[in-house]
């Protein structure tokens, strides 16, 4: 762990600024030896939080569940192990709504209604929105507020409350399957083939700075993917390459696609 190793990190002022408060916070914990924890980050700021930290003794990244996307860095000191994120005074909750089956409030609406409410994205975790309800995590700071001041998403009334972390509900994320054969792994071509557009527009989609693998921006068209990446296009959608099962007799790739929907 070294702080001067954040310039050589950092890709933008912004990069720069975060990682020096991410620094601040992480590092008092482990000089004083008492829990610490970040905001929640994106795939891509906590890939650079890692390349800072690296993986010193006691410090975890945790959203809430195993596969959460945003997470917190969290930092143990020598007395805790790590079922301490899971108790009741994790710097992560878990708030439940629930509203009218028959509305379909989405993601969007959700995120909408809360960056509105004031409450800034950096205290908000993943949004898991299933039918009736939708559990979504937060900062421990930021819940007493939300449970106040939040009580509808759209024209969607709803109704909250605080739950264990352990009991939230992790819906099945629903996904169209694709099989196909591809000339070779190439982003472009991956996502020409999920998403069915031409690979000249999938290329100008990744050049163009739309494209993300795994949550880190990538605008290499011939960037290879593997087998369980999950590709974001902005404007698309996302995508994940589920399965690569060698070649065809025409010595084409043999691939199966998951398209989010």
């Amino acid at each position: 762990m070294d702080r001067n190793n954040i310039e050589k990190i950092a890709q933008t002022p912004e990069d720069r600024l975060l990682l020096a408060k991410l620094w601040d916070k992480i590092n008092a914990g482990i000089r004083k030896n008492i829990p610490a924890n970040t905001c929640f980050l994106s795939p891509r700021e906590l890939e650079l939080a890692n390349y800072l930290f690296g993986k010193p003794e006691g410090l975890y990244s945790f959203g809430g569940y195993p596969e959460a996307e945003r997470k917190m860095l969290i930092f143990l000191p020598d007395y805790l192990d790590e079922s301490a994120l899971l108790e009741s005074d994790s710097p992560v909750c878990c708030l439940r709504a629930t509203f009218y089956q028959g509305d379909s409030p989405s993601h969007r609406d959700f995120l909408g209604a809360l960056m509105g409410a004031g409450i800034g994205r950096e205290t908000v975790g993943d949004i898991l929105v299933d039918k009736g309800s939708c559990d979504f995590f937060v900062t421990a700071e930021i819940a007493p507020y939300i449970l106040q001041n939040f009580t509808s998403a759209g024209r969607t009334k709803l109704h909250l409350a605080q739950i264990p972390l352990a009991n939230a509900s992790i819906p099945e994320p629903e996904v169209r399957e694709i099989k196909d054969t591809l000339a070779s792994l190439r982003l472009d071509s991956v996502i020409a083939s999920g998403f069915r557009i031409g690979r000249s527009l999938a290329a100008q989609y990744v050049t163009s700075g739309k494209a993300a693998i795994d949550g880190l921006p990538c605008e290499k068209p011939d960037k290879a993917v593997a087998e369980d990446m999950k590709i974001s296009v902005r404007g698309l959608g996302k995508i994940k390459l589920a399965s690569v099962n060698g070649r065809t007799k025409k010595d084409r790739i043999s691939v199966v696609i998951h398209r989010y929907v």
